[in-house]
């Protein structure tokens, strides 16, 4: 039986970070793209950013692109939804990490489901596969013809985590997805060919344990594909990129996530 996930107001949760990115904004094929060159401004292990509803002006994954180029991978973060993102204001509106999430009124909780009812959906339409593919599939074409590049990798996060999926179909040479959504469990997860990393947290609203189980068991057939599967105790849905940096136990987690991603790349994009 397949299982399906998809975006809710967890997916639009938690913290925008302060730090200041240090990379540089250029224009890749038709996109604008934030990208974070490594200190030898090395090519060679190229990894492509989807990013969430939030899209590629989020601090938060140009801060995270900032420390895989300190590993030493080339990190592009194209504008995927060609200017079209949900702004950072609406994030704030949402639900809170997991913490205080549990203090909120009724009317609070109210109130936040129907500003994601209203927002949301119209912007999946519009953002939805058979839009948003090609723009993913042509930017990584692109890429991978940059003089230099050799191996080309990309992370998704939420909205974009199952386009990463969907790139390890055999576009890229290794995958990271984080909390994916939409996600058809198991259907989109079959056609896996390359190397495929998966961080999900264990109080994600819409990944329930049986569908974490049938994600496991539809990854296990695959004995000739590298691939694993980490779950994040009390970690929310988006906690890779949204989380709460003033709890300890939050940040070790997204730390923990970033080096799963750093970790995957250097091996498998090696």
């Amino acid at each position: 039986m397949s299982t399906s996930v998809g975006t809710s107001d967890c997916c639009l949760s938690s913290k925008v970070h302060k730090a200041t990115p240090t990379g540089s904004i250029e224009t890749v094929g038709s996109l604008q793209t934030y990208i974070a060159a490594p200190n030898d401004g090395s090519k060679a292990k190229s990894v492509v950013f989807i990013p969430d509803v939030f899209g590629w002006e989020l601090p938060n994954i140009r801060l995270l692109a900032d420390d895989y180029a300190k590993a030493g991978l080339y990190c592009y973060i194209p504008d995927i939804h060609h200017g079209d993102s949900l702004p950072i204001e609406f994030l704030s509106s949402m639900e809170p990490p997991l913490k205080t999430r549990d203090q909120l009124s009724l009317i609070d909780k109210t109130k936040n489901t129907a500003t994601v009812s209203t927002t949301l959906p119209p912007w999946l339409v519009k953002h939805r596969q058979s839009v948003s593919k090609p723009i993913i599939d042509s930017f990584i074409s692109t890429v991978r013809a940059i003089p230099g590049t050799q191996k080309v990798g990309t992370v998704g996060f939420s909205w974009g985590g199952r386009y990463a999926i969907l790139a390890a179909y055999g576009d890229v040479d290794a995958a990271y997805a984080c909390h994916p959504s939409p996600l058809n469990v198991p259907e989109d997860l079959r056609p896996v060919s390359k190397p495929l990393s998966l961080a999900l947290g264990d109080k994600d609203s819409f990944l329930d344990r049986n569908a974490m189980g049938q994600i496991q068991d539809a990854l296990a057939v695959k004995t000739d594909v590298p691939h694993e599967l980490r779950i994040y105790e009390d970690q929310i849905h988006g906690f890779t990129l949204r989380d709460d940096w003033s709890g300890d136990k939050d940040r070790k987690a997204m730390d923990e996530a970033e080096m799963q991603g750093i970790e995957w790349f250097c091996r498998y994009l090696s």
